[in-house]
């Protein structure tokens, strides 16, 4: 009973915040302080469900749900694994730091409009997806993030935003289209779409020899629906535009979690369900991994704005975390696992400082930033924190996390995969050093009109008299970062566990058939 609760909290606890909110805006629409205060108590109580969800899944073991008491495959199975509570502590430190940085800069606008019931039920969906044990309700799940994502991206009225907003979610319905047909071909040649019950049915069907072609195509397909969701190459193109448009805070939110999103699916299922090693993709995926490592970093080499430059960042990343899934051996699924926590603090971070940084300088044009390293050394230190670690430099989060893919891609002698990654990582810390230089060392820039003068100083006083909120989510990402780097012989025998689960995914569907009868 008590595992249930665990496992069903993270679920309940952003669906009732979501619900408190919309009833607060019913009844007091202009309330801002009780909107942040009905989302602050929503945001620390998923924080801590999700601390308590992982350490009872560290503890007991794989904890499985069947709602309603309908047996498997016919109802609806929740699990977590320690992937999937790893997944679920991410998603509710990132809703915590996210929702103290929207108290500081999101607008009364978006507030009355509903902001903080559809960060919450984008919460909803993130957390439902990593916790099914179903792909028709992982389907669900993805459609209630594109919902409340969409929605987010379009309201207020920044320069690009309704165009980003709109390939957005073109192309995530394309995604949708792919995965649901994907859906029904499974279900009709199957029977089931719970993922355990897939695993047996289609590694009895290869031992047999049966179907193979068939399977080989529903494998693609999701390959291609997650690409898309995972902005892997050559489908990518929607990511920068729908991420540099939103303000700040919602820009962070979705830099960190939608994408890891996209790549938890690619792991679960082909670990799972297809076996890479098992399938005629692995080698495609390497190559797609690299390719996604090098066009982002290239894109991202090529940008003068801050969040633009981020955000063609998250596209390379993508491909470290999609170049484990691609080796396949317990210590790369281990480095993927290891990276995608490392990047998500690091990513989400790095949108606080920028929007911090375009907050107070008034624009995110490095072109036009400067002096920022003088007059807010504080917000500097915290800056290069995670820079530093994005670029892999030791001792942080993010050496740790190359240096377990660098050694897996070792292991197998897949050297070419390994070049590239050293390549994009110095190609990384040279535009982690642009920003530095541009924005933080150079001075800062004259400013010969008036009124920009009058409006910057007001933003700087804003910016002041708020810094708290401003400053304590990024400091503690950074502190994150600096913790799992000092600790990582500590952290990444969790990420080992992690792996070695995925890779011989036996307890799994153990734990599923034995949960539902």
């Amino acid at each position: 009973m008590l595992a249930g609760i665990v496992l069903i909290a993270p679920l309940i606890l952003p669906l009732l915040s979501a619900i408190a909110g919309l009833l607060a805006l019913a009844i007091r629409p202009l309330s801002r302080n009780l909107q942040n205060l009905i989302s602050g108590i929503g945001s620390t109580a998923l924080l801590l469900s999700a601390l308590f969800l992982f350490l009872d899944v560290l503890k007991e073991g794989i904890l499985v749900v069947q709602i309603g008491s309908w047996p498997m495959p016919f109802g609806i199975t929740l699990v977590a694994d320690i992937f999937t509570s790893i997944m679920i502590l991410i998603s509710g430190i990132i809703g915590f730091t996210g929702q103290i940085y929207s108290m500081a800069s999101i607008n009364p606008e978006r507030i009355r409009i509903g902001y903080y019931p559809l960060f919450f039920t984008l919460l909803l969906g993130v957390n439902g997806a990593f916790l099914t044990g179903d792909l028709f309700n992982l389907y669900v799940w993805f459609e209630v993030m594109l919902m409340s994502s969409f929605v987010l991206m379009s309201i207020g009225r920044n320069p690009g935003q309704t165009s980003g907003a709109i390939k957005y979610v073109t192309i995530n319905l394309f995604s949708s289209a792919i995965f649901l047909t994907a859906l029904g071909i499974l279900y009709g040649f199957v029977g089931t779409l719970n993922m355990a019950d897939l695993a047996v049915k289609f590694s009895q069907a290869r031992q047999a020899g049966e179907s193979i072609g068939l399977i080989n195509v529903v494998s693609g397909m999701f390959l291609i629906a997650f690409g898309i969701k995972a902005a892997v190459f050559p489908l990518f193109f929607w990511l920068p535009d729908s991420y540099y448009a939103p303000p700040p805070a919602i820009s962070a939110v979705f830099a960190g979690l939608l994408t890891k999103v996209g790549v938890y699916a690619l792991i679960r299922v082909f670990t799972l369900v297809f076996p890479l090693n098992e399938g005629s993709f692995q080698p495609v995926v390497l190559w797609i991994a690299g390719i996604t490592m090098v066009t982002g970093v290239l894109g991202a080499v090529a940008q003068n704005e801050v969040r633009r430059i981020l955000s063609f960042h998250i596209i390379s990343q993508i491909g470290y975390m999609v170049m484990g899934l691609a080796l396949y051996t317990p210590l790369a699924i281990a480095g993927s696992v290891f990276y995608i926590f490392h990047h998500v603090m690091v990513k989400t971070n790095l949108f606080f400082a920028g929007g911090l940084m375009e907050r107070i300088g008034g624009t995110g044009d490095l072109k036009r930033l400067g002096g920022l390293y003088k007059n807010w050394p504080v917000l500097s230190v915290l800056f290069i924190i995670p820079a530093l670690s994005l670029a892999g430099l030791p001792p942080l989060s993010g050496f740790f996390a190359k240096l377990s893919l660098l050694q897996a891609g070792f292991e197998i002698k897949s050297f070419w995969i390994v070049g590239v990654a050293l390549i994009v990582s110095l190609l990384t810390l040279f535009s982690m050093t642009k920003i530095w230089t541009q924005a933080f060392w150079k001075p800062a820039p004259e400013i010969d009109d008036g009124e920009c003068r009058e409006r910057l100083l007001s933003q700087h006083e804003d910016v002041r008299s708020k810094k708290g909120q401003w400053y304590i989510p990024i400091f503690l990402l950074a502190a994150i970062t600096l913790l799992v780097g000092f600790g990582a012989g500590i952290v990444f025998p969790i990420a080992m566990q992690a792996g070695e689960q995925l890779i011989n995914p036996a307890g799994y569907i153990e734990a599923v058939f034995r949960s539902g009868g």
